[in-house]
């Protein structure tokens, strides 16, 4: 049998088979053709906000013949009565004006901006230098970084319920998993010291204490404090401490930062200027690296720096501002701003505590107020979730459902509002529940008689 050999050539009308004879054999071959696959990461797939999550799925539908009152946002800026101070605006237009920051600083930010930082926070007991101070995009980008530094896929990280739910949007996405450690209402919201100790095992990278608290408006006392420390130090455990509303506190009470109180146990302060100086949008944040004893050691800080450079986070011109943000700006400032909170809190506090059917919890700092409903007395709702669509749809108040933090039967109030806005909203919430409250205890009496 002859054998034949072909010589294969392509062009745009098909495949030919040429023999070595120089015979042409056309041959229409079919070419598959690629498609299109382009898939979204599993990182961007296991990313999700909780509060997004639900409150994107509410059917809120405002009365229309009632303005809106949110209480639901937890920026201190919306409403236009809570301006930062005129200094805090002045330091940035002469970091603007010296035309000394327009370009890249160092991941880790400015030399001097790290010290002006380390000098207001330094203290005897937590001594800090410029080297122990990370700056970043706001305290959500020290949180994540803290979070990334400690944890590996597969570890576990200790955080509060109810917590600000961005703990646990960065962790999952990471495949770190959350365990939740209860907060005791009855306890004005200390940590339940029991139930955080059973949690952790071989696997528990760090704890995050967030105190003063979002979304609760506790304040711990130094005792619980040292009490919180003892559970880390004796499981060799790291804190992150979430410390954004630091030193907005009610007079009553003290802030206590978590680092000077501590001999051993080694912690990642969070903190930045977004509530204190009431400029959230300018994201400047930081992490204090406390860490007397060496427990970290240089890998953490070194892991720090490099994930730092992952971006050039800070806003130049705020480093440029920061000293005299930090040092100019007056304690008349911060009493004000304090001041107002604390109003408005007890205006809430007392307005909602006389309304059958809630049981909100006196707060001690920052911007919020934990309110607890009693659901089996709302028959109509099966939910916190519905019974806050409702209070929007019927009287225009949207306050965001404690499910968001992992705590159904609640929902927290912000408290930034102006005074006439915040008591409009506790007569509506009142005018809410007198039409909704039916109490099954005197149902089931009625059914008896």
């Amino acid at each position: 049998m002859e054998s034949k050999s072909y010589m294969v050539h392509m062009n745009g009308n098909g495949v030919h088979a040429i023999n070595m004879n120089g015979n042409v054999r056309s041959d229409k071959m079919k070419i598959r053709k690629k498609r299109w696959n382009i898939r979204a990461s599993a990182m961007s797939k296991n990313t999700l906000n909780p509060i997004r999550a639900i409150v994107d799925g509410m059917k809120i539908t405002p009365n229309p013949d009632k303005p809106m009152i949110a209480l639901s946002i937890g920026d201190p800026t919306v409403f236009g009565n809570l301006p930062t101070d005129h200094k805090v605006l002045q330091a940035m237009k002469d970091a603007i004006d010296s035309h000394k920051y327009n370009g890249y600083a160092p991941s880790v930010g400015y030399q001097k901006s790290r010290e002006v930082v380390a000098n207001f926070y330094s203290c005897p007991e937590a001594p800090l230098e410029a080297k122990d101070v990370i700056l970043t995009s706001g305290c959500s980008q020290a949180i994540e970084l803290a979070i990334n530094v400690l944890c590996n896929p597969g570890q576990n990280i200790l955080v509060p319920c109810p917590g600000f739910s961005l703990y646990k949007t960065l962790a999952v996405s990471l495949d770190i998993e959350v365990k939740h450690y209860n907060l005791l209402p009855e306890k004005s919201w200390e940590i339940d010291l029991q139930d955080l100790e059973r949690l952790i095992d071989e696997k528990t990278t760090c704890m995050i204490i967030n105190n003063p608290s979002n979304p609760c408006g506790s304040v711990y006392s130094k005792e619980h404090l040292q009490d919180i420390l003892a559970v880390a130090s004796r499981n060799c455990i790291p804190i992150l401490a979430d410390e954004i509303y630091g030193d907005m506190v009610f007079p009553e009470h003290t802030f206590y930062s978590m680092a000077p109180l501590s001999r051993d146990v080694p912690i990642l302060s969070c903190g930045g200027l977004a509530k204190r100086w009431l400029v959230p949008g300018w994201r400047m944040g930081w992490i204090l690296i406390q860490d007397r004893n060496q427990a970290f050691g240089p890998e953490i800080r070194e892991g720090l720096v490099k994930l730092s450079q992952r971006i050039l986070g800070a806003c130049t011109i705020v480093q440029g501002a920061l000293e005299n943000i930090l040092n100019d700006t007056p304690q008349e400032f911060y009493h004000d701003t304090v001041s107002f909170l604390k109003s408005n809190s007890e205006i809430c506090y007392s307005a909602l505590s006389s309304i059958p059917g809630l049981t909100p919890i006196r707060p001690s700092g920052a911007m919020y107020l934990m309110v607890g409903i009693e659901i089996e007395n709302f028959p109509e709702f099966e939910n916190d979730v519905e019974f806050t669509e409702r209070l929007v749809t019927e009287q225009s108040v949207f306050c965001l459902p404690a499910t968001a933090f992992e705590y159904p039967s609640y929902f927290r109030i912000v408290v930034t509002v102006p005074e006439d806005m915040m008591m409009e909203a506790c007569l509506r919430i009142r005018e809410f529940c007198q039409e909704h409250y039916k109490p099954q205890s005197q149902e089931a009496n009625g059914l008896d008689q």
